[in-house]
């Protein structure tokens, strides 16, 4: 039977709570989704509304993880289902708890400015900005870099890390990257940033009418919440007074 409050799973073999860490990568890359669509949505269209409900549905979500029990997050059933068909990888819970609660404080400051006081500004990118890299490098490398924190401030060191990486262990020659992987990716992207350039020319070069149907009154002036962010130029082209 499941208990209502706890933490982490208690597993022969290991001396501390521990979770799955599939389902955890799992649910991390299910709201690293929805944040990254909220985010681009705020940025791109201007439209807040979607980051306000995911940010109020993270909160939620985080608070149930810490001060509940991290089996009844709604994210971490989706990951949990998701996974369903893979063995279990345990990692330490103290370590994913810390790290989580730096996310939580994460939500609350991003509940009180865009939720609450409607702030928009560059605090807001900063704060979306910074848990989007936590959850992608979750769920994308199983790296947890705010576990990498815990170790400085908990008296027991992590234990249990995804891959080892809390033990010292010598790579494998194949997990080397060496001078002709580098070489690889930096030929590639110079690659791509060819193309880009050669057949994909900058917007700002793109000749932008504007439709017949569109008052001739209409207002070119960036709203406040435009020009806070950084957004002015933006919000011209995709109102066509560019």
């Amino acid at each position: 039977m499941v208990k209502l409050f706890g933490f982490g799973e208690t597993v022969a073999g290991y001396e501390v709570p521990v979770l799955n860490e599939r389902e955890v990568r799992a649910a991390a890359g299910i709201l690293f989704f929805f944040a990254l669509v909220s985010f681009l949505n705020s940025w791109l269209m201007g439209n807040f509304r979607l980051t306000q409900i995911f940010v109020i549905a993270f909160l939620i979500d985080f608070t149930i993880r810490i001060f509940i029990n991290p089996r009844h997050s709604p994210s971490m059933i989706l990951g949990r289902l998701a996974v369903r068909g893979q063995v279990p990888e345990w990692s330490g819970a103290p370590q994913k708890r810390f790290a989580w609660a730096v996310g939580w404080t994460l939500a609350v400051v991003m509940f009180y400015l865009i939720v609450l006081n409607n702030v928009v500004g560059p605090i807001n990118l900063i704060v979306c900005a910074t848990c989007l890299v936590l959850m992608f490098f979750e769920s994308a490398f199983g790296i947890c870099l705010a576990c990498n924190i815990y170790n400085a401030f908990a008296r027991r060191q992590a234990q249990y890390c995804p891959g080892g990486s809390c033990e010292v262990f010598t790579p494998h020659a194949s997990q080397k990257v060496g001078a002709g992987g580098t070489a690889i990716v930096l030929v590639f992207f110079i690659l791509i940033g060819l193309v880009a350039q050669r057949w994909f020319p900058a917007v700002g070069a793109i000749a932008t009418v504007a439709p017949a149907t569109a008052p001739a009154n209409q207002k070119c002036t960036p709203p406040d919440w435009a020009v806070a962010m950084g957004h002015a130029e933006m919000w011209k082209l995709h109102n066509n007074c560019k």
